[in-house]
């Protein structure tokens, strides 16, 4: 029997849950890995940071371009320019528009029949684009991305409109714009200052970068998409793995709360071999040593009983023949009788009270270390002291060498070897020893106690150690003993980790052998 020792506080500090404790496994469960899969949906983030970079370097790009093509303008006769405007749009695929200095349109690729630059309805185009579109709208509204202004044609032929188209006339430079199309894609103008000549602005539609990020999106899609259905089946395969088996334990023990132990079977799940497999086997351990000790204490009940009944038949029976009585020396016998029959009820109540109270007295008590040689020593030697010459000597015989220490209650311990050593003289004839012996053998200390009576017979040394049951000398008065000596003996030395058993004398001469074994102990220094 190991001792427990709880510590309550510590281990509701330790294991308590705040709010998660009021949720069921399942949706934790389940929480805990969409958690981790909304951290791989921070890659949505990536792809507004991986679309703005490649936005970037097409505005840097535009206004490269715009850059070389004015220089090539500005290089070509007047006469030569508008073919040059038609080939520079072809090759790099942007809408090139010519202003004068007064706003006024000069050229236009589109109308010199180069038409690279065109806007989409979005009502033209199937419901997939829409779908697309739409999902575009969510992810920039989630990620907070930047909406660009909406891209028209502005005053027609006049390039005052354009702010890029101002911007260059005013400072000299290079700006460029990023529009949102109708379709949300993006379309970028760039404008250079030609001088006094005017300005150009170039116009592309940039439908290959909303491409490319939805390419990149839909793949990323479907990654999220088969991991979160990966960790939704392994989520419930997790949790009917561990909240099945717990839900199974569980109602198994609310039933033998309520009174149904005998009725319950607790799945041991001998097949699992984690945590939940030695929580089952550990349930269904204490579930039949629950039963076990239900059923020792019904019987113990039903022994109580029937021992009860005896004394108290007797002594009733004695209480009311004394109504009857005139003979003094009947009355007196039957006097000794109550007299008897109330000693017995005493010491039976005293017995059954200790009996009943052991285990739980042993699972509080605190050990500390016991010398077993000196315990016994002094035993014999207050047991001899007490002796008359006739009676059954006791003998301690000792071995020599360090001291046989124990771990255990030392007043328990000596309670077994006072009962062992009364038993002895009890079965001795008059003038018989009584042996006691101690002794090291290997990680144990052995005490024997050994007398001279008849003996045990072999089929009862099983039995004698039963409460209630007594095999007495047949001098011995009746109802001297309660039978439940050897009992309490036995549930001391099972609560110490050690044993008792009786056994024949290893000399052959009649008589009985009492063998305890107890753990051994390093000496306290």
């Amino acid at each position: 029997m190991e001792r427990a020792i709880a510590f309550p506080r510590s281990d509701e500090r330790e294991l308590s849950l705040r709010w998660s404790g009021r949720v069921s496994l399942t949706p934790r469960i389940l929480a805990v890995n969409i958690f981790a899969l909304a951290m791989l949906a921070g890659g949505f983030f990536y792809l507004d940071s991986y679309r703005a970079r490649i936005v970037d370097s097409r505005v840097e790009r535009a206004s490269r371009e715009t850059d070389l093509i004015a220089q090539a303008l500005l290089a070509a006769p007047a006469e030569a320019r508008k073919p040059i405007v038609a080939r520079l749009a072809a090759s790099t695929g942007t809408r090139v528009r010519v202003y004068a200095a007064d706003g006024s349109l000069i050229a236009d690729s589109r109308a010199l029949g180069v038409n690279n630059f065109r806007l989409v309805d979005p009502d033209t185009e199937p419901w997939q684009q829409d779908a697309a579109r739409f999902l575009d709208a969510v992810i920039d509204t989630v990620v907070g991305a930047r909406r660009a202004p909406l891209y028209r044609d502005r005053a027609g032929k006049n390039g005052n409109g354009w702010p890029d188209v101002r911007t260059a006339r005013a400072t000299g430079g290079s700006p460029a714009t990023v529009w949102r199309a109708p379709d949300r894609t993006p379309v970028i103008t760039a404008a250079t200052s030609l001088g006094d000549e005017g300005v150009v602005m170039t116009t592309v539609n940039a439908r290959d970068i909303t491409q490319t990020v939805r390419i990149e999106r839909f793949r990323l899609s479907v990654v999220l998409g088969i991991a979160v259905l990966v960790s939704i089946l392994l989520s419930l395969f997790l949790a009917r793995t561990i909240v099945r088996p717990l839900r199974r334990l569980a109602r198994a023990a609310v039933r033998v709360r309520l009174g149904r132990a005998r009725e319950v079977v607790v799945p041991r799940l001998p097949s699992r071999r984690d945590e939940i497999g030695m929580l089952a086997r550990a349930l269904s351990d204490m579930s039949q040593a629950l039963r076990a000790r239900i059923d020792a204490t019904e019987a113990f009940a039903a022994d109580v009983t029937h021992e009860l009944k005896n004394p108290l038949a007797s002594l009733r029976s004695a209480v009311e023949s004394l109504a009857h009585v005139r003979d003094p020396d009947l009355q007196a016998q039957l006097l000794d009788i109550v007299r008897d029959d109330i000693h017995r009820l005493d010491r039976l109540i005293t017995d059954i009270s200790e009996a009943s109270r052991l285990d739980a007295q042993l699972s509080r008590a605190k050990f500390d270390s016991v010398d077993i040689g000196a315990m016994l020593k002094g035993l014999v030697e207050q047991r001899m002291a007490r002796q008359s010459e006739q009676a059954v000597r006791i003998h301690f015989d000792g071995a020599p060498g360090p001291p046989l220490v124990t771990i255990g209650e030392g007043a328990r311990l000596e309670r077994v070897f006072e009962n062992l050593v009364d038993n002895a003289v009890s079965f001795s004839p008059e003038r018989g020893i009584v042996v006691v012996a101690a002794a090291r053998e290997d990680d144990m200390v052995v005490i024997r106690v050994e007398d001279e009576g008849p003996g045990v017979p072999e089929s009862d040394r099983e039995a004698i150690f039963r409460r209630f049951h007594s095999v007495r000398p047949g001098a011995e008065a009746f109802g001297k003993h309660s039978g439940l000596g050897l009992a309490i003996a036995r549930t001391i030395i099972e609560a110490h980790q050690g044993d008792i058993a009786v056994e024949s004398r290893e000399d052959r001469l009649s008589g009985a052998r009492f063998v305890v074994r107890l753990p051994a102990a390093a000496p306290r220094r």
